[in-house]
C-alpha cells in the first residue's frame, strides 16, 4: 500500500489485488481534507495489510471525524475496526442495511453511527459531501457522494478496470491507460460486479447515469480504478454501453483443475 495526493483536497491510499484470468484490481481508499476529515472505506482485510499504519502517514486518526463507508464488502472494510479504535472521534457514516451487514461480522458501536441515504447530504465544516447511489453497484448498502467544494465524485465501485500490469492499478492517473483498454476493462468490470445490468430496464438505468453526470465532476474517484481527471465523456459513455456488453462467464470445475495441475511441480525424469 502507499498513498499520494492528488490535490490539495484527497490523498489517496492505494493498494491492489492480482485477480487470476482477468488482472490486476486496483483497491483505493481516500483521505479528504475537509475541516472535519473523511476517511473514505478501509482497504483490504488480508493479514498482510495494515491500514492505519498506511493512514498515519497521511493524518493522524484521531483527527479524523468521518469514516465514509461506501459499502460492506470486505475490501472496503479491512481497516475499519481498527480505525475506529484509533479514531475515537470519528463517526462511521454507513446506512440501515449497511450496519445490518457489518453486524454479522462484529457489533458496530451504534452511538458512533451515522446513517445516511442517497438523496440527503453530511456537512463536514467547510463543504457539503451530496450522498447517492451510483449506476453500477454491486451491494444494496453502496452509497457515494459528491464532494461540492473541490468538485470531486467518490462513486465506490463504479467505473472498476482490472488492468494489466500491477504498476498501471497502482497509478495515480487513469489517462496513463490506452482508451481502448480501459473502456474494455471497464466494461468488463462492470459485466463482472454488476451483472445485474444486463436485465435492468434501459430507460431507469440511464436516468441514473445521466443523474450522476449532471454534477459535472471535475474529478472522478473510484474504489478500483486510478484517479479519473478529464475523463468524464468516456467514463460516462461507458455505462451507457454497459447493459449491452457481454456477460461475464467465470471459470467452471474444469478449468479450476486445469489451474491447479498448472501449479505442479514436473514430475521427476527417469
Amino acid at each position: 500500500m502507499h498513498t499520494y495526493p492528488i490535490d490539495e483536497h484527497v490523498t489517496v491510499l492505494s493498494d491492489y489485488l492480482e485477480v487470476p484470468g482477468l488482472g490486476f484490481l486496483p483497491v483505493n481508499a481516500f483521505v479528504l481534507h475537509a475541516r472535519e476529515p473523511v476517511v473514505v472505506d478501509t482497504g483490504l482485510g488480508l493479514p498482510d495489510r495494515d491500514f492505519v499504519k498506511a493512514l498515519r502517514s497521511v493524518i493522524d486518526p484521531a483527527e479524523v471525524r468521518w469514516i465514509w463507508l461506501t459499502h460492506p464488502d470486505r475490501d472496503h472494510t479491512g481497516g475499519l475496526f481498527e480505525l475506529l479504535e484509533a479514531a475515537p472521534n470519528a463517526r462511521l457514516v454507513t446506512t440501515f442495511l449497511g450496519v445490518g451487514i457489518m453486524s454479522t461480522e462484529r457489533p458496530l458501536p451504534l452511538d458512533r453511527v451515522y446513517l445516511l441515504n442517497p438523496g440527503q447530504k453530511l456537512e463536514v465544516g467547510d463543504r457539503a459531501l451530496h450522498a447517492f447511489r451510483p449506476p453500477l453497484f454491486d451491494n444494496p448498502a453502496t452509497v457515494g457522494f459528491f464532494d461540492d467544494k473541490s468538485r470531486t465524485c467518490f462513486s465506490s465501485d463504479c467505473f472498476g478496470a482490472p488492468l494489466p500490469t500491477a504498476e498501471l492499478a497502482s497509478g495515480g492517473d487513469s489517462r496513463d491507460v490506452p482508451a481502448h483498454e480501459l473502456r474494455a476493462a471497464q466494461l468488463l468490470w462492470a459485466a463482472v460486479d454488476s451483472p445485474w445490468v444486463h436485465n435492468a430496464k434501459t430507460d431507469r438505468y440511464l436516468q441514473t447515469v445521466r443523474s450522476m453526470q449532471a454534477l459535472d465532476a471535475e474529478v472522478i474517484l473510484s474504489t478500483h480504478l486510478p484517479p479519473a481527471k478529464g475523463l468524464g465523456a468516456q467514463l460516462f459513455d461507458m455505462l451507457v454501453e454497459a447493459p449491452d456488453a457481454d456477460p461475464f462467464v467465470g471459470p467452471d470445475q474444469q478449468a479450476l483443475q486445469h489451474m491447479l495441475a498448472s501449479f505442479e511441480p514436473a514430475a521427476a525424469a527417469g
